[in-house]
């Protein structure tokens, strides 16, 4: 049997495969980062819960505390507000102190500037077992939720779950 018209087929084929488009499209938004679901958040300074060290304050300051009006549920899809299975990789939890994504949280830490509808800043971000800071804005427009963030730079609309 000669080898060479076979390893020149490898050779081929593992070049073909190689060069074939990346399945995601450009233009799609990237959910990398977002926390899972089930597992507890962290404190609001971004430790993990049940860690011995405790924040400073024991409380978030007022300073920090995101609008109510920016507070729900908000999905990056409509699959995302009403998934079961915990693959709701696009959902966006806001509570009065804290994001929470697919798999990581955030909390604002230092100062944040704040009013009714928005909030931008630097937050705090915990998840697969890795500790970041990162600058965030959300803002209310319309009846969307507008986030962007810088490092890389992205903004990313979500539809508030009902």
């Amino acid at each position: 049997m000669n080898r060479v018209p076979v390893l020149a087929l490898a050779i081929v084929l593992a070049i073909a495969a190689c060069s074939k488009r990346d399945p995601v499209a450009d233009e799609a938004n990237s959910t990398a980062g977002l926390p899972t679901v089930n597992e507890p958040a962290p404190s609001a300074t971004g430790e993990p819960r049940g860690n011995a060290a405790q924040p400073a304050s024991g409380a978030p300051s007022p300073q920090s505390t995101i609008p109510a009006a920016l507070q729900g549920r908000w999905g990056l899809t409509p699959g995302d507000c009403t998934s079961t299975r915990g693959d709701a990789k696009g959902l966006l939890v806001i509570s009065g102190d804290q994001l929470r994504f697919y798999e990581s949280v955030a909390v604002p830490s230092g100062s944040v500037d704040k009013d009714g509808e928005s909030i931008s800043g630097d937050f705090a971000f915990t998840g697969e077992g890795q500790s970041w800071t990162k600058f965030q804005s959300l803002k209310l427009q319309k009846q969307e939720l507008v986030r962007t963030e810088t490092n890389p730079a992205a903004s990313f609309t979500y539809a508030k779950c009902t």
